[in-house]
Parts: structure tokens; C-alpha cells; sequence
């Protein structure tokens, strides 16, 4: 379908603003290690905003690690727990820090964009939460490369992975969460089904919501629950940006990232290790400073659910096997990747 000339041209010039937009917020950043020298050709990088989430990163780094990042691009939004000091030592991690509002940065995209449009040209690029764990058909025996070479060959600039909310059975606090544990050991269960997916006729993007959050905080009203979506890894270029989160992104044609012919396209799950032992301070901590979307709505629903201790496992939950098992219920696919 070709679109009305001035749809392109709207398309056209809110990429450009919001290229712009990435270049001025990026002034906010001051740089605590830049090794972004030691970035070589052919390099996979990861993207990350964060705040106070050293307990998280030496298994979120380790996990990238075994995948083959090479090359780690942080940005620390005013952690007071250690999580910058203990970056600075990484040796493949190049961090820098801000004070400036995470919501007035488009929730961190912006900083993102910028440092995307600087070092990721020219790169295969994943950019994830430290919560957000990916998986791919073969990742237990193919590194990452082996894919970005596939996608290369298959002229594919752009790779799905569905946000796949884990967790335990029983109270999300039976089980304190250690620094360095594979979180997958104790949020172990995940919904099979129970998803909304709608597609966006805008950007051409899918729209996927429900899942635990759904039925367990937004029970009343499902077309407010959080959405799954993401497009994380891209093979970067200067013209590139994301639009909302990982969500979806400019040029259109990177959204395109499933099939309308009745077959597949390749695609991977992002692990969601939300659901752990630290998730009612993180919600706390988060509703006082209200810089998530929509005034933090999010996390006033969360926060009105823990209320309850609640327990996400039910009948119909699935323990986490392999990627086959998550193949076979339609969650992730080869596509044509043998």
C-alpha cells in the first residue's frame, strides 16, 4: 500500500523532529567511562537506561554476555544504590549519568536515540530494560551473531520479541531475590494465552496487551494494561528512531516485523523478570516519583494490587521449559530460519 503524500511527509517530519529532539536531550548526559573506542566492526551492542537496579545487573549483564554483546551503552538516570560505581568497573560497558527528568526524556528514549544515532550506526543494536531477558529460536546452542547473520542474508533490518511476563507460584516475597541468581529460578511460570493483539494502522506496528498484568491490575479495563509489543534488536542506522519505547519505531517498514500472507517471520521473547521479591519497593519508589507514562498510572494500579499480595499463578499458568515449548504455543517463531 503506498500512502497519501502528506501521511509520508507527517511520518517524515516527526522523525526528524524526534531526531532533534534525541540530539538535545543527549546534552544532559555526562560521561562516567566512555569505552565506546574498544567498539569494533561487526560489534552487537545493548542499550540501557536504568535506575537503582545494581541487585539486577550481574546476572542481566552476564545472560547478554553468553549471547554475545560486545558492548554494553548504559545510561544511569540518578541511582543512589551503587548500580553506577558498579558499571564503571565492567570493562565492556561504556555508562553515562543524568540528573535530568526520566519523563521529560520520553521515558529515556530520547538519551537512547541519541547515543543509538552516535555508536549504533552501522550495528546490529538491542535496546532493553535491565528487567527484560532475550530469547530466540536456537539461542541454548546459536549465539546472537549466528541470527544477525541471518537476518543480514534475509536483507531483515529488524527482529520482534514479545515482553513475556514471568512469575512465581505463591507470594512474589516467599523468595528474596539475590544479586548474581538467575531470576528465572524463581519466576518460573508465565500466561500461555490471555492476549489482546491489534495492529496499528499508523505505524503498521502490532499492539499486544494482557497477560498477568492484565488479569490481575487490569481486570476492568484490559485496553489499559501495559503492551508487549517490543522491536529491540535493529540494525542501527543514523536515520532510525523509536517512537514509543521499543515499542515501534521510524521509518515504518522496521515495524513490519510479521507476516500478513499466513506465514511467519522469525521472532523471540523478552523474558520479563519483573515479578521478584523487589518489585512492591520498585512500585513504591516509583509512584513517589511519578516519571513513568501517563503520570505513572501504571504503578498506581500495581501499587493498589500489591495491596493484596497477590498471586499470579493460576490453572492455566505454564512452567518455562525451552524455546521449543514457547514455539509450540505460538509465542515465539523460526520463520524461515532452519
Amino acid at each position: 500500500m503506498r500512502w497519501p503524500i502528506w501521511t509520508r511527509l507527517r511520518r517524515r517530519a516527526r522523525r526528524q523532529w524526534l531526531i532533534a529532539r534525541s540530539l538535545t536531550r543527549a546534552r544532559a548526559l555526562t560521561p562516567v567511562q566512555n569505552r565506546t573506542h574498544r567498539i569494533g566492526r561487526g560489534d552487537i551492542l545493548a542499550f540501557v537506561t536504568l535506575r537503582n537496579e545494581v541487585l539486577r545487573l550481574p546476572y542481566f549483564l552476564d545472560h547478554y554476555r553468553r549471547l554475545g554483546v560486545a558492548h554494553f551503552l548504559v545510561v544511569d538516570n540518578a541511582s543512589n544504590d551503587g548500580s553506577a560505581e558498579w558499571l564503571s568497573d565492567q570493562p565492556d560497558v561504556s555508562l553515562w549519568r543524568t540528573q535530568a527528568s526520566y519523563k521529560a526524556s520520553r521515558f529515556g528514549m530520547d538519551w537512547l536515540n541519541g547515543l543509538l544515532r552516535r555508536y549504533g550506526s552501522g550495528h546490529w543494536c538491542l535496546t532493553v530494560d535491565p528487567d527484560e531477558f532475550l530469547i530466540y529460536p536456537h539461542h541454548d546452542t546459536r549465539p546472537l551473531q549466528a541470527l544477525t547473520d541471518w537476518l543480514d542474508s534475509s536483507d531483515i533490518k529488524s527482529f520482534s520479541a514479545m515482553l513475556l511476563d514471568m512469575y512465581p507460584k505463591g507470594s512474589l516475597m516467599a523468595e528474596p531475590y539475590r544479586s548474581g541468581q538467575n531470576p528465572f529460578e524463581i519466576a518460573r511460570w508465565f500466561d500461555p494465552a490471555n492476549y489482546i493483539i491489534r495492529k496499528n494502522t499508523e505505524y503498521g506496528n502490532l499492539w499486544i496487551q494482557g497477560g498477568p498484568r492484565g488479569r490481575a491490575f487490569f481486570d476492568d479495563a484490559p485496553l489499559s494494561a501495559p503492551a508487549l509489543n517490543k522491536i529491540p534488536l535493529v540494525r542501527w542506522e543514523r536515520s532510525y528512531v523509536y517512537v514509543s519505547s521499543t515499542h515501534m519505531l521510524l521509518p515504518r517498514a522496521l515495524n513490519m516485523v510479521y507476516a500478513e500472507d499466513g506465514g511467519e517471520k522469525a521472532s523471540g521473547c523478552l523474558l520479563h523478570a519483573k515479578f521478584l521479591s523487589t518489585f512492591a519497593d520498585k512500585s513504591a519508589e516509583e509512584l513517589v516519583r511519578r516519571q513513568h507514562y501517563a503520570n505513572s498510572q501504571e504503578y498506581m494500579a500495581y501499587h493498589a494490587g500489591l495491596r493484596d499480595n497477590p498471586d499470579f499463578w493460576c490453572e492455566q499458568s505454564c512452567e518455562l521449559q525451552d524455546w521449543r515449548q514457547l514455539e509450540d504455543l505460538g509465542l515465539i517463531s523460526k520463520g524461515s530460519w532452519a
